[in-house]
């Protein structure tokens, strides 16, 4: 649990210096996150192997080789993982929001956009890690029981997503229960568009955070994406972005024009 508890606190850190940091930040924030997970997983290892088969912690055996292993194959993910997000974060960097998507909102009319998306995979994953830790109930085993109800709660809440679009701005929505919620004002949102991705250009599934910005990866294919006046993009992989791009273009405008 310690080296998870580490984990945790650099997951934190990095998300936050990404978020204040910009879509720029991407790469070295993965590159920290690769490594930093191959270098705990390495060192929790070697521990493990040092102590495995002794009666008492002084008869462990050395650790140092393995560490000394450990460190330099932490830091060569980490340098592979910064070389792929700079690739992928190069067609980013080259988008034009002059030529943005807008759709005409006729004066006092009110228009709301809503897409979801579900990822069944990642439902199966919650729902089979959930029934590992009801396992654990029946003798009170907390080593099991804690982090595989972690790990089901966090996916089942990152295996589906609603985008909803409204005058007050962009709400997304993650798991069943549609809680927690992120938010963004229609005059704090500088672009949107939609725009094909695959879980290899944003490092997997669920919530990502890579080169191109945070995304909500649950399928490959068309995303809404924005870009917010402060901060790093958002993508969010549901149909139809197309319109709900074009409906934020139009109220984030309108909003900017009115201040």
């Amino acid at each position: 649990m310690f080296p998870a508890l580490i984990w945790a606190v650099l997951a934190l850190s990095v998300g936050f210096s990404v978020r204040r940091g910009g879509v720029g930040a991407g790469p070295w924030a993965g590159a920290a996150l690769l490594s930093g997970g191959v270098f705990l997983a390495g060192v929790q290892a070697s521990i493990v192997r040092a102590n495995l088969d002794r009666a008492e912690w002084r008869d462990a055996g050395s650790v140092g080789s393995a560490i000394a292993a450990t460190a330099a194959a932490a830091t060569a993910a980490g340098v592979l993982r910064w070389l792929a997000g700079r690739r992928g974060a190069t067609p980013a960097s080259g988008e034009e929001t002059g030529g943005a998507p807008r759709m005409e909102i006729p004066e006092g009319e009110r228009f709301v956009w809503l897409s979801r998306a579900t990822n069944p995979w990642l439902q199966l994953t919650a729902a089979l890690t959930g029934l590992v830790a009801a396992a654990g109930l029946i003798d009170l085993r907390w080593a099991l029981i804690a982090p595989f109800a972690i790990a089901s709660i966090l996916v089942l809440f990152c295996s589906s997503v609603q985008a909803r679009v409204t005058e007050k701005g962009l709400d997304v929505a993650f798991g069943p229960l549609g809680r927690p919620v992120r938010h963004w004002a229609a005059q704090d949102i500088e672009s949107a568009r939609a725009e094909s991705r695959t879980p290899a250009q944003v490092g997997g599934w669920g919530y990502r955070l890579s080169g191109l910005g945070t995304a909500v990866m649950l399928r490959t294919g068309e995303c809404l994406v924005i870009r917010p006046r402060t901060g790093s993009e958002f993508a969010v992989s549901v149909d139809d972005a197309e319109r709900g791009a074009a409906l934020i273009n139009s109220l984030s405008a309108r909003r900017v024009g009115l201040r």
